[in-house]
């Protein structure tokens, strides 16, 4: 028991929830990282975790980013995150969306559920027949819909303005661009990409995704090990954390990375200052993934969603690169340290000021 306490004071953790089913078979545990400005806003991962520790690791990281993703976007939500255990393919059942609907609902409004890996805008609207608490709920059910179509529409404008801090122009014609993943986002930012004039070589283990982009687009497919290797500008890891690492630093002849993959750099501080020692520029994951939760925060908006309000404010993805870049530059520290400091200071200020949900701006928040 020690042993978590510690882990919450380390982290600086707020709250972390075990939640069991037995007629469901649910297994999941959500993070609350920090609700200075707001309640906890996050996704729900479904994924077979191996072990409880892999699922409860995953959760904290996760956790930890959203508390900076959602500060440095300019929301008034916090940061949490929850981990579903188990395969969405053969596991996921409306018994055990409602049970974790249910876990949400006793939260009490401290965490909001949203997408992630293996949950969808469908599912959300199973959640909600147990909670009030949640958000990426189809447009026609007064949600947002989707994240992942305005986190490829934000990723994108955030490598336009690393571009031109980094090649001296925005334009993106005629540069080479690898993307690692072609998911939603990774599929998306390659149609941007390609039909603003960019020559696009994508990666992914998933063939059918791939063959499916191929026949869409004009994109150069490679396997996956080789797309480290490739002599490119812009590197784009769109896929899973963790492969920016010793192994795959090395091989990199880019000049930027910018990509939407969580958790991308295997130790933050070490293989930030490796890449940076290498002349290649890294713009922080959860700076560029940020257009979901700017998109889906719109469903709080006192007047409803609007999709050209939500859209308009995803600009504010490519001025945080350029902030986040000023920083590093005048304080001369990594981009990732950067990024930790334009977000603590947004959550300091919070601090400072009265509890949120007395802000006049907050007040349509049910919880």
């Amino acid at each position: 028991m020690q042993q978590m306490f510690d882990t919450l004071k380390k982290e600086e953790f707020e709250e972390i929830v075990y939640g069991y089913d037995k007629y469901s078979g649910l297994k999941s545990i959500i993070a609350i990282h920090n609700t200075a400005l707001g309640p906890a806003f996050g996704g729900t991962r479904m994924m077979p975790y191996s072990t409880e520790k892999e699922a409860l690791e995953d959760v904290l990281l996760l956790a930890k980013a959203m508390t900076y993703k959602n500060a440095a976007a300019g929301i008034n939500f916090g940061g949490g995150k929850a981990v579903i255990i188990g395969d969405p393919e053969t596991e996921k059942t409306e018994d055990l969306l409602r049970a974790f609907g249910r876990l949400v609902e006793g939260l009490g409004g401290r965490f909001i559920a949203g997408v992630d890996i293996g949950t969808d805008e469908n599912d959300m609207v199973i959640l909600q027949q147990e909670s009030n608490h949640v958000t990426a709920l189809p447009i026609y059910y007064g949600g947002a819909g989707s994240t992942s179509g305005a986190t490829a529409y934000g990723l994108y404008q955030g490598i336009k303005s690393a571009a031109e801090e980094v090649f001296g122009n925005k334009q993106l014609k005629d540069k080479s661009v690898a993307i690692q993943g072609v998911g939603h986002i990774g599929n998306s930012l390659a149609k941007y990409l390609v039909d603003e004039g960019a020559k696009v070589y994508v990666s992914d283990i998933n063939e059918k995704a791939l063959n499916k982009l191929k026949k869409e687009t004009s994109v150069k497919t490679v396997d996956p090990e080789e797309i480290y290797d490739l002599d490119v500008d812009i590197f784009s890891p769109c896929a899973l954390g963790g492969i920016l690492n010793d192994n795959t630093i090395p091989k990199l002849k880019c000049k930027l990375i910018a990509g939407s993959a969580n958790n991308q750099l295997k130790n933050p501080e070490k293989h930030c200052k490796m890449i940076e020692e290498r002349g290649i520029v890294y713009i922080v994951d959860y700076i560029l993934s940020a257009g979901g939760v700017i998109n889906n925060s719109q469903q709080y908006n006192p007047h409803g969603y609007n999709k050209d309000a939500a859209y308009a404010q995803l600009k504010k993805i490519g001025e945080n690169v350029k902030k986040v870049l000023n920083i590093a530059r005048k304080e001369k520290i990594t981009t990732v340290e950067a990024a930790k400091l334009l977000a603590k200071r947004r959550i300091q200020n919070a601090i400072e000021r009265k509890a949120w949900y007395l802000r006049e701006e907050c007040k349509h928040i049910k919880v």
